[in-house]
């Protein structure tokens, strides 16, 4: 009868080592995720705003350079002096000058790769968004059956939330242009 006992005790013993061990990685799963997260709007709300000045800054430097290529342009074509014709080369120059030594830098090329960059930010957001919610639906759901549920109150282990985005955190980055291309 003691040996009975004693491979009931044990077997209780291997069986709440499993199960705490189960919950305790399900839980760090959980954490993982929504560090992953975390990183992930950090990024966002980080790397966003930067591009955008980026773009915005080009833009209005090709915006001022093509407009005042096109004033002087006007401004030589109505009085044909000699001075304007010079200044008109010499932004032409630098214009060629932009266009040799950065061939592939356009506004517009610029816009697309901040929109691909905004896009696959979102969308690695929303992966990691998924995956959390996943696990703490995989770790809620171990942790309110039977046997976990046992030793989850044993050991004092709760229910997570699935993900809920703060406030701050859902507003939109702006990346508004207006006024780049105006002045």
């Amino acid at each position: 009868m003691i040996n009975f006992l004693i491979i009931i005790v044990i077997i209780i013993v291997i069986l709440t080592i499993l199960i705490y061990n189960r919950i305790k990685r399900l839980s760090n799963k959980v954490k993982q995720a929504e560090s992953t997260i975390d990183v992930y709007l950090n990024q966002r709300f980080d790397l966003i705003p930067n591009l955008v000045e980026c773009v915005k800054a080009y833009a209005k430097h090709e915006n001022d350079l093509l407009t005042s290529i096109t004033a002087l342009r006007e401004g030589y074509n109505n009085s044909k002096e000699l001075k304007e014709g010079a200044k008109l080369n010499n932004k032409c120059g630098e214009l060629l000058f932009l266009s040799e030594k950065y061939p592939n830098l356009k506004s517009n090329e610029t816009f697309l790769n901040l929109q691909n960059n905004i896009t696959k930010m979102e969308n690695e957001l929303q992966a990691a968004r998924r995956l959390y919610n996943s696990d703490v639906t995989m770790y809620n759901n171990y942790i309110n059956t039977f046997p976990g549920n046992i030793y989850a109150q044993i050991f004092g282990f709760k229910e997570q939330e699935l993900f809920e985005i703060d406030e701050l955190k859902k507003i939109n980055i702006d990346v508004n242009f207006k006024g780049v291309l105006d002045e």
